[in-house]
């Protein structure tokens, strides 16, 4: 059985098409086409079905994907033990953040990357967490942090820290940085016109179900994705945020902003780390993940 098409059939499976499993691997959809049809050739056995909307495991198939993902991680697991006789750990990870952090996580997490797994390769992509969640089921991902994760059978999460929200409002001209606004009850913020994500954005089903828990309803000026945006839009006038300390301080201009607490109750939403535990971590992605918990420890702490 050959490893190579091993490996595509597996990607193939677990993203369920052809098209999406090419632009994962980089390889033309019908070389891979071709590969997988030899696989079965050589098994004689069906092992996807194959649909306009997709492919589908058969039962030989979801048989060869539970023993083709120990395989591919042994082999993985091999190459590591093999990497650590020459003094380092190879191999690649895959990681996502969710955009209030990447801006102030890619850098450090980077440096000590390289300088822990220089023989290794790391690619590192936004998302949202939801979207996240099925790219670490599917195998796009290996590590992904996320908001307000739930626990599932395919999922594996470890806490990290709480961020406190706060609400964020464009500051008035001439108004001094010092001293902030006094805390606002979180009854005046579902008052304000928000602009705040669409869901099922984490942060967004986090505010919506404590604003339900006191009885009340938010006022929703604006839907957008992405923290950058939705700053942009406070900065024009266009309304009130609610977000993490972080994604203010990292934005292009921290001063255009003014930052209340919020309590009655205080909003805070959960960061953890995530993995897959469909597929057992390698040694590079143990690492990783010790590089991520120090690494969002520092900026937490900074």
């Amino acid at each position: 059985m050959d490893l190579k098409q091993l490996e595509y059939f597996v990607r193939v499976a677990e993203l369920g098409s052809f098209t999406r499993a090419a632009i994962a691997l980089d390889v033309a959809q019908p070389a891979l086409s071709r590969q997988v049809r030899l696989l079965e050739v050589e098994l004689r056995q069906n092992l996807l079905t194959r649909n306009g909307r997709g492919a589908l495991p058969t039962e030989a198939g979801k048989l060869l994907l539970a023993h083709g993902r120990g395989i591919l991680h042994q082999v993985e697991r091999a190459r590591e033990e093999l990497g650590r006789i020459r003094g380092s750990l190879a191999g690649r990870v895959a990681v996502g953040l969710p955009p209030s952090l990447a801006r102030v996580l890619t850098v450090p997490l980077m440096r000590a990357f390289r300088a822990e797994l220089p023989d290794a390769t790391i690619s590192i992509s936004e998302g949202l967490s939801v979207a996240m969640q099925e790219s670490l089921v599917a195998g796009r991902l290996d590590i992904a942090v996320l908001y307000n994760a739930q626990p599932g059978a395919e999922i594996d999460i470890t806490p990290l820290h709480e961020e406190e929200l706060l609400l964020v409002r464009k500051r008035p001209p001439g108004l001094p940085e010092d001293p902030p606004p006094g805390p606002i009850s979180l009854k005046e913020v579902a008052q304000l016109p928000l602009v705040i994500p669409t869901r099922p954005n984490a942060f967004r089903m986090h505010i919506e179900s404590e604003v339900a828990n006191i009885g009340s309803r938010l006022n929703i000026a604006l839907e957008i994705d992405g923290v950058s945006a939705i700053l942009d839009l406070v900065a024009d006038g266009a309304g009130c945020a609610v977000l993490s300390r972080n994604a203010v301080l990292n934005s292009i201009r921290p001063s255009a902003f003014t930052t209340q607490t919020i309590h009655d109750p205080v909003l805070r939403t959960k960061v953890s780390l995530a993995t897959s535990s469909l597929r057992p971590a390698t040694l590079t992605q143990q690492t990783t993940l010790a590089l991520i918990r120090r690494t969002v420890g520092e900026v937490v702490k900074a």
